[in-house]
């Protein structure tokens, strides 16, 4: 009786295995929709180490990962053209669809949004072993490798050989090489999305269009004196509520206009002075005339 529990222990352990990669090559990993809070994602299906606990490094950088793909053959991955980021249409330029999903050591816990990766694939016949530049705009909750990336349909096919976009993306899953790059955002600056259901009292900001490490850990305000307009010099930490988001709650309105001042993973800090103007609205962008060099 003992053999026979254990056999069918093992044959309910592979198929739970082969359902998890079934999942992985023919409909991604990612998030499905546009998260609206903070939550606990499941445990990992694989173990994720840091990057410098990676020793599969080549002398160029180039550390070795998994590819699936999700959404549309030649879309931008979700159906909403958002994710656990935060980010909106992510469609058009400057993201262009060429976005993914990451595994908690890209995605960060959201620190990751806005990263920028080379990818490139050799191993597939159709791989044209060209770099390609992809954003991290999502999550994926559940790797097949310690680097995953669940890339959009554009972004997957693009690593594809001239008319082989279709074949690459029909492998499912495939070996891949990345590494972290600057991104660059050509004639961009530093935009701040008020988000909606933002009040007096509290303030939801998405942070986007980072030139350099393209990521944010940490964002602070300042707001601006009732009398006479001027910044009161006293910044104030926001917090991160989801992804690329970040919130101040107050018991009382705040005063604009408001200065941001944002932090990257390098340390590097940039000031959007009164960047949102007193009369904000929600739902409404503002671009600041600062960027990260």
């Amino acid at each position: 009786m003992a053999s026979s529990s254990s056999s069918s222990s093992s044959r309910a352990v592979a198929a739970a295995l082969l359902c998890l990669l079934l999942l992985a090559s023919s409909h991604g990993c990612c998030a499905k929709h546009k998260h609206k809070a903070r939550t606990t994602p499941p445990a990992p299906a694989v173990p994720t180490p840091t990057p410098a606990a990676n020793s599969s490094a080549d002398s160029s950088g180039w550390l070795n990962a998994r590819a699936t793909w999700y959404g549309a053959p030649n879309g931008a991955g979700p159906d909403d053209n958002g994710g656990a980021c935060g980010f909106k249409n992510v469609n058009l330029p400057p993201f262009s669809g060429m976005t993914s999903c990451g595994n908690e050591p890209l995605f960060k816990d959201g620190k990751g949004c806005g990263s920028c990766y080379q990818i490139r694939c050799v191993a597939h016949p159709a791989c044209s072993a060209v770099p390609e530049t992809v954003i991290i705009t999502d999550m994926n909750y559940y790797p097949v490798a310690p680097y995953h990336f669940d890339l959009s349909g554009t972004a997957f096919g693009a690593m594809a050989k001239d008319e082989r976009n279709d074949e690459l993306r029909h492998a499912g899953i495939i070996d891949i090489q990345f590494k972290r790059v600057p991104c660059q955002y050509q004639g961009l600056t530093v935009t701040f999305h008020v988000e909606h259901g933002s009040n007096p009292n509290y303030l939801a900001v998405l942070v986007e269009y980072e030139n350099g490490d393209g990521d944010v850990v940490q964002v602070d305000l300042m707001e601006s004196r009732a009398e006479d307009g001027e910044p009161t010099g006293v910044w104030e930490p926001m917090h991160e509520s989801w992804g690329s988001i970040w919130r101040m709650d107050t018991r009382r309105p705040l005063q604009g206009p408001f200065s941001l001042r944002i932090t990257n993973e390098s340390g590097k800090t940039l000031v959007a002075d009164q960047v949102i103007p007193a009369d904000w609205q929600p739902d409404s962008v503002y671009s600041s005339i600062v960027q990260f060099e």
